[in-house]
């Protein structure tokens, strides 16, 4: 059984914090696997299948076209680009291989001209496993091909918005980079088809902007949400005195930020809606701490707001992950907010009640403006489309968007892979399906296995029917046969809405878990100590110190300056990786998601700090050790949540007391392609698999240089 940690993002970087090793530059010589590139034409018969699941992965931008009912665009953050032509019976993939990033931020498709297309990428919705975005694309023929059109630096892209005469007039709010300063924040605006840019509204380094919206009866008047939100690896920062509503009256030549009757001081993410049939009402969902934030409207064009309710508390539940407001394009008495909940008003806002989607955790609504029956809506289960004003949906189990935060496979042929399903649950799908001479079903086969979501699921070597399961730092296991599940909390304490620094174990949702290559009854498992099991988590054992950095001042609540977010999510100073070597008993390796590195070479009793050469607070996403010597293994970590973007793989061939870095950013994975997951080959020495944040990689020669493996 292995295990591999998929794509999200990763980072190390070359000077050294207090306890780490030595790093080597040097580079495998010619006695080493080679110094090898090889001909990608030699790759050209190698092809990835997808297994499934067909069960969809999160949405945050949905698009459609009014001139062709039953046309429409979504955009997954982890899954790209798809269109619907059968109102969502069926998806096809759009710009694979192109569109650098799989995270798509925004879409806009021309209202003249239906075949010309705008994609922003990177979701604006910055959990803490934001895929970051890469730019603009553009298409002039429905999707077929698409054209980069610039703006790579700008991170996070909220909104883009096109004149409806005018397809060469384009307008992008952009976030920036989720995890830093970034002087390419703010509006952008095109005269010439997304060729050129010019920035012409800029609040600060820290502050970007994430909607717009624009007058269908006067496309010079444009509004501009501008907002601070800062994703940290141990918090969620969403709010700033910058952050407000501005306005444009002449196509963004000049702006005025709009205070009268909305919150001052301290704002946060702010959604945007105007009436289409009353472009004069103008919708907004405002961040704001207190009894302030609520629904705000306007009937005036902004020029002045009234509050019209801040309940239910359910309309900014979460506001950084949600907030899109959409007004009717027929009736100006309803609007949507999307939220965990899908909330519609038809009293202009004044109240609010619960409307059926085919999954919770709602981001974004497009309605038809000739037909307010028709709409397409995005949420953490898919895209979903419907004809009869949201009465009833299409189904979400026909998209291979899935984010999944870990992979296992069991050991049985053929075998079956298990992984954990962002928001949704755990999942096992045959690698061989059973249906698997029918292309357009094979996929669509899978299981649930026992944890949830956050995974990981690992079966137990010898005996797929069990599996060692984690949900949110509950471990369990699982009996295929009876469908049954035993929980245990390792640390009897229940991670949700505590401060980490008040628990016994810090334990982090995606809490990791190996199973020993040499007794599949022993499991390990991770808060800041590692613990060990050997009857299937009745009973636990702490077998080391604290393997953290133990960075107190970041064992806090997450969320500031307004709204908590109090989901364990972001608990830092706590085991990320474990791996025991296959090679000899004993040898075990932790890495924490705060930067340390430690190996015991006496089953846990004693340990040493082997942290590789990087600046502290790195995630250490993933650890292999070598399976062909117990004295060698690789680290995968990375820092872009700490605004450090570089690539970094290191090895190490003496039990971690020097490294050599692999990923100097002119081997073959870029300088700006943060590192995920890394793996030796089982049989030949070497042979390295790299995960990025953009693509896999394959290095012949142990790391010297690698190759995209991007088929």
């Amino acid at each position: 059984m292995r295990s591999a940690t998929l794509l999200v993002a990763a980072t190390l970087a070359l000077f050294a914090p207090v306890g780490a090793q030595e790093v080597s530059t040097e580079q495998p010589g010619p006695d080493a696997p080679g110094n090898v590139t090889i001909a990608p034409a030699l790759f050209h018969d190698l092809k990835f299948r997808m297994v499934g699941p067909t069960r969809g992965g999160r949405v945050t931008a949905v698009h459609g076209v009014p001139q062709e009912p039953g046309t429409y665009y979504m955009g997954a953050t982890g899954g790209g680009m798809w269109k619907t032509t059968d109102f969502g019976q069926t998806w096809k993939p759009l710009g694979d291989g192109v569109f650098e990033t799989p995270s798509i931020g925004a879409i806009d498709v021309n209202e003249s001209n239906p075949a010309i297309i705008y994609v922003g990428t990177g979701s604006q919705g910055i959990r803490s496993n934001v895929i970051a975005g890469r730019g603009m694309y553009k298409s002039t023929d429905a999707g077929e091909t698409w054209e980069f059109l610039g703006l790579r630096t700008t991170g996070q892209i909220g909104a883009v918005e096109t004149h409806p005469q005018n397809p060469d007039l384009v307008y992008v709010a952009a976030l920036g980079s989720p995890s830093g300063p970034n002087p390419d924040r703010g509006v952008y605006r095109s005269k010439d088809g997304g060729h050129t840019w010019e920035k012409i509204l800029f609040v600060s380094d820290s502050t970007g902007f994430v909607d717009l919206a624009m007058n269908p009866a006067n496309p010079n008047e444009i509004y501009a949400a501008s907002w601070r939100g800062e994703r940290k690896p141990w918090t969620i920062i969403s709010g700033a005195e910058e952050g407000g509503l501005w306005k444009t009256t002449d196509g963004g030549d000049t702006w005025t930020k709009l205070t009268n009757g909305l919150p001052r001081g301290l704002v946060g993410k702010i959604g945007i809606g105007i009436a289409r049939s009353m472009p004069s009402r103008v919708y907004a969902l405002v961040e704001a701490p207190g009894e302030a934030g609520g629904l705000y409207r306007s009937d005036d064009h902004g020029a002045t707001w009234q509050l019209m309710t801040n309940e239910p508390r359910g309309l900014l539940d979460r506001p950084f992950y949600y907030t899109r407001i959409t007004a009717d394009p027929i009736d100006p008495d309803v609007v949507y907010v999307n939220n965990v909940t899908f909330w519609r008003s038809t009293d202009g806002g004044k109240t609010f009640h619960r409307r059926p989607t085919p999954h919770v955790d709602n981001h974004d609504l497009w309605i038809d403006p000739n037909d307010n029956r028709l709409m397409v809506q995005g949420n953490d289960g898919g895209a979903n489309v419907s004809r009869d004003g949201g009465e009833t949906w299409s189904t979400q189990l026909n998209q291979p968007t899935a984010e999944l935060y870990n992979v296992d496979v069991d050991d049985r042929f053929p075998y079956w892979l298990y992984s954990g399903q962002q928001d949704n649950s755990s999942i096992a799908v045959p690698s061989l399906p059973p249906t698997s001479w029918n292309p357009d079903v094979m996929a669509a086969w899978w299981d649930q296995i026992g944890g949830c979501e956050t995974g990981p699921v690992v079966p137990k070597p010898g005996d797929e029917n069990v599996v060692y399961a984690n949900c949110k730092g509950q471990f369990g296991l699982y009996d295929r046969r009876s469908g049954q599940e035993r929980n245990y909390w390792v640390g009897a304490q229940y991670i949700y809405g505590h401060n980490p620094k008040d628990l016994k174990f810090r334990l982090q949702r995606t809490t990791p878990i190996e199973v020993s290559p040499h007794d599949p009854n022993t499991v390990y498992y991770g808060s800041q100590f590692l613990h060990r099991t050997r009857d299937g988590g009745v009973t636990w054992e702490t077998i080391s110190p604290d393997l953290t950095a133990n960075e107190s001042d970041k064992q806090v609540v997450s969320g500031a300056p307004i709204t908590r977010d109090a989901t364990g999510e972001e608990f830092y100073s706590t085991i990320y990786a474990i791996r025991e070597s296959p090679v000899q008993p004993g040898v075990i390796w932790v890495g924490a998601n705060d930067g340390p590195v430690h190996v015991t070479r006496d089953n846990g009793r004693t340990w040493t700090n082997v942290t590789p050469p990087m600046p502290p607070g790195g995630r250490i996403q993933n650890i292999d050790a070598s399976p062909h010597d117990p004295a060698k293994a690789y680290v995968a970590a990375y820092r872009y949540l700490l605004d450090d973007w570089r690539p970094y793989i290191f090895r190490t061939t003496d039990y971690g007391r020097t490294w050599t870095l692999l990923t100097d950013g002119t081997n073959g994975i870029p300088a700006d392609y943060p590192t995920r997951v890394v793996r030796e080959d089982t049989e030949r020495p070497g042979l390295l698999y790299a995960g990025t944040e953009f693509g896999i990689y394959v290095s012949f020669d142990d790391g010297a240089h690698w190759q995209s493996l991007q088929l």
